[in-house]
């Protein structure tokens, strides 16, 4: 039988404060944490070394999946779980984690179901849960995409397996906040639609938008999830429109120069 897998935990940060305390608290049992910080102003790497995590810093930002590939660089664990600031690990995932450590497959993946936080409640529908993710893969074999946002890990066609309990995320505690960084994703994604030659039709806008929000609230039965599931819907739609919008305007800007 082979000896049990050492875990580093990793994760990168900027200005979560007052997050990643309990955060910390959540997986102080792994064998190492290592945050990557993006710049804070805060707090946020004084709370991290004092809680034992080892700190590095890389203020340039260059998109979330190259970020996340050189916060694993610094990672000296066998097996890595990626986690953010906002995410803390349950007691039944923690179990769960260290079955995978002490019986490894390296030509698996491990996923786990995210239970999503908005306005005070925990999403069960609205195609906010299980929200699964791969979270927990091998060192060595794995890592993340290059992508600027919306960034996944590159499995190489490895089996994705299930991990048991939740890990739970706290999405939206913020709604202006939330916004704002829904904001953000929308003016990335656009970027990089661009930057690879996609454009979109102005009705595109339209269409898109719409299906969000009846996706949400009907088909992912979004109204299950009460006054919430409606707000999420139409914050959806809202996110969708902000994308193919800035999309839009891009290939609008390009045309006019022609």
């Amino acid at each position: 039988m082979s000896a049990k897998k050492r875990l580093s935990v990793v994760m990168i940060a900027k200005n979560a404060a007052d997050l990643i305390g309990d955060c910390l608290l959540s997986v102080d049992w792994a064998d190492e944490i290592v945050v990557l910080d993006s710049g804070s102003t805060d707090a946020t790497c004084q709370i991290a070394e004092k809680m034992g995590a080892k700190v590095y810093h890389h203020v340039q930002w260059p998109g979330f999946g190259l970020q996340r590939q050189l916060a694993q660089s610094y990672a000296r664990g066998d097996y890595v779980f990626m986690i953010d600031t906002d995410e803390r690990v349950t007691p039944e995932l923690k179990a769960s984690i260290e079955q995978v450590l002490e019986n490894p497959d390296d030509h698996k993946v491990y996923a786990c179901a995210r239970l999503n936080l908005f306005m005070n409640r925990f999403m069960k529908h609205s195609g906010w849960y299980p929200d699964n993710v791969i979270r927990l893969y091998c060192r060595e074999r794995y890592q993340y995409n290059d992508n600027l946002v919306h960034e996944s890990l590159d499995t190489q066609g490895a089996s994705v397996v299930a991990l048991q309990g939740d890990l739970r995320h706290l999405t939206c505690r913020n709604l202006m906040e939330f916004q704002q960084k829904q904001l953000n994703y929308a003016r990335d994604w656009a970027k990089h639609r661009y930057a690879q030659g996609k454009t979109t039709r102005y009705f595109a806008i339209i269409s898109h938008t719409l299906g969000a929000f009846f996706k949400t609230w009907l088909l992912r039965a979004g109204f299950l999830d009460g006054k919430q599931g409606l707000m999420l819907a139409m914050v959806n739609a809202q996110y969708t429109f902000n994308k193919y919008a800035a999309l839009w305007e891009l290939t609008q800007a390009e045309s006019q120069k022609q």
